[in-house]
């Protein structure tokens, strides 16, 4: 696959261990003739090492020998978190150090999350690009703001703290970005 191809959540191959693409960075430069360069992103799947590349458009990797399958989220167990194949019900279990930051978006029986396999092991996943979560503490509304720019610090069900409007309240449901943990916008009233 060509590095002017790449996009976040891709995989590729390097020294022959999968990767996955977390950050894709086109920098053009201003002189001529000179090449845009790619500054690239991954993590090791096998050990969870992230590297840094720097390529040109043309450079080609290969992409591993790997098959994704959809997933639902179960539970955790230990430390391991299990999914289950929604197509075949196996219970797949991953290493918390493999789901990394990731276990801030995981609710139980979420689904649309896919599972990267490889040789019959689960080594990552691909979480959707906006979740749903509820918040659990959140400092309280203040009379007649209105929405402005300001935000206040709030923290989800599963613990992801992130930045929220002034006027958002404890218990409500809000929309998140999986790739850069921002508030996307209120889904609803409480639950």
């Amino acid at each position: 696959m060509l590095v002017k191809q790449f996009k976040n959540g891709g995989v590729i191959s390097i020294n022959n261990v999968p990767h996955i693409i977390e950050s894709v960075e086109k920098h053009t430069p201003s002189a001529r003739g000179a090449a845009t360069i790619y500054k690239i992103r991954c993590r090791n799947l096998i050990n969870q090492t992230k590297t840094d590349l720097s390529c040109k458009g043309e450079d080609n990797y290969d992409e591993p020998d790997f098959r994704q399958a959809e997933v639902q989220y179960l539970y955790k167990e230990g430390t391991n978190y299990v999914f289950m194949d929604v197509n075949t019900y196996d219970q797949l279990p991953l290493d918390a150090a493999a789901v990394g930051d990731d276990k801030y978006y995981l609710v139980e029986d979420m689904e649309g999350i896919f599972a990267l396999i490889l040789e019959d092991r689960i080594v990552g996943i691909r979480l959707p690009d906006v979740v749903e979560q509820k918040l659990v503490e959140c400092d309280p509304a203040i009379k007649g703001q209105s929405a402005t720019n300001r935000g206040k610090t709030a923290k989800t069900e599963t613990g992801l703290v992130l930045q929220v409007p002034e006027y958002m309240e404890q218990d409500e449901v809000v929309r998140v970005d999986t790739r850069t943990g921002k508030f996307l916008g209120r889904v609803g009233t409480s639950f």
